[in-house]
């Protein structure tokens, strides 16, 4: 059955793993993840046969997650945060780029490997804090929208970064390289605003009036996953521009109902995503390598502690 098979195979476990997250009393992404160890391609045993295809559903779970967070928010809640989620988390990137050189150093690491291991360590993933917080029910709290702010920032100030080092891996190095995500997540965000806000909300409240929900499902979550693939057919990020379409529409009359009808979706696909990032671990690569791997964790997570309890 090939896909539908690999998918029974994904939820079943996903949901074990989360059944035994919530008897132990952890959060149910560590069961996701666990269940996805147990059958990735590194262990044996049942396991799916078409991980690719499992990945692309993954990204799709991403999408909705980040796109279900633009629900949440505002734009009225994000400008309290402006000043630390902006000039916070640029000095906080500054600082991690030189812990991640100062650690590369110890570790006899060339420049560029260095500079790769600081962009892993400054890179938060938005979507295990929202899904984190959420079953905490924190999502509502300032300490929370802090958080998700910053990350947002970072996830938006990687890509220059990237292009960055792969630009200097390579003979063709050139400022328009760096510049132009930069120039295209600046252009993006203008016509969401100015075009999606006036829209987005025009489109809904057509289909509203037709009483069905499940068409406004359907509009609702191809609005995010559109505007996404858009967002990826331009060299951005797919989650980016799904959140984007959340935040827009979160200003509209109907933001919370379309929060309301997607969770259900969101959480399926969500699901698929932390059990994917389980299948992607060698656990047989990190126990060979454990104690190097726990060296560099604890180093970057203290160093990056101290980084945002300074800018926070």
């Amino acid at each position: 059955m090939g896909i539908a098979t690999d998918l029974i195979i994904v939820v079943l476990a996903g949901l074990l793993g989360g059944f035994a997250a919530r008897k132990l009393n952890q959060p149910l992404i560590l069961g996701y993840i666990l269940a996805g160890i147990i059958i990735g391609p590194y262990t044996g045993g049942i396991t799916v046969s078409g991980v690719e295809e499992i990945e692309s559903l993954a990204e799709i779970g991403v999408a909705l997650l980040l796109f279900s967070l633009g629900l949440e928010f505002s734009i009225r809640s994000i400008l309290p945060i402006r000043a630390v989620a902006l000039g916070g988390t640029g000095i906080q990137i500054v600082l991690t780029i030189a812990i991640g050189l100062g650690i590369g150093s110890f570790m006899g690491w060339e420049t560029i490997p260095s500079l790769w291991f600081s962009v892993a360590v400054i890179s938060s993933s938005t979507a295990v804090i929202l899904k984190t917080l959420a079953s905490r029910r924190q999502l509502g709290t300032l300490s929370s929208r802090v958080m998700l702010g910053m990350s947002i920032v970072q996830d938006i100030l990687v890509i220059p970064l990237m292009v960055l080092l792969v630009n200097l891996n390579s003979t063709g190095f050139s400022a328009a390289g760096i510049l132009m995500p930069v120039v295209k997540v600046v252009i993006f965000v203008a016509v969401m605003f100015y075009v999606g806000a006036r829209y987005i909300p025009l489109i809904l409240k057509a289909v509203a009036s037709w009483e069905s929900r499940e068409l406004f499902l359907l509009t609702v979550t191809a609005i995010g996953l559109g505007i996404g693939y858009l967002t990826y057919m331009f060299e951005l990020s797919f989650a980016f521009g799904a959140f984007m379409a959340g935040l827009v529409l979160s200003e509209s009359d109907y933001g919370r109902r379309a929060l309301s009808d997607l969770m259900p979706v969101r959480d399926i696909f969500g699901l698929l995503f932390f059990v994917t990032i389980g299948m992607l671990l060698d656990p047989f690569f990190l126990a060979s390598r454990f104690g190097t791997i726990l060296g560099l964790f604890a180093a970057a997570t203290l160093g990056k502690g101290a980084v945002l309890s300074l800018v926070t």
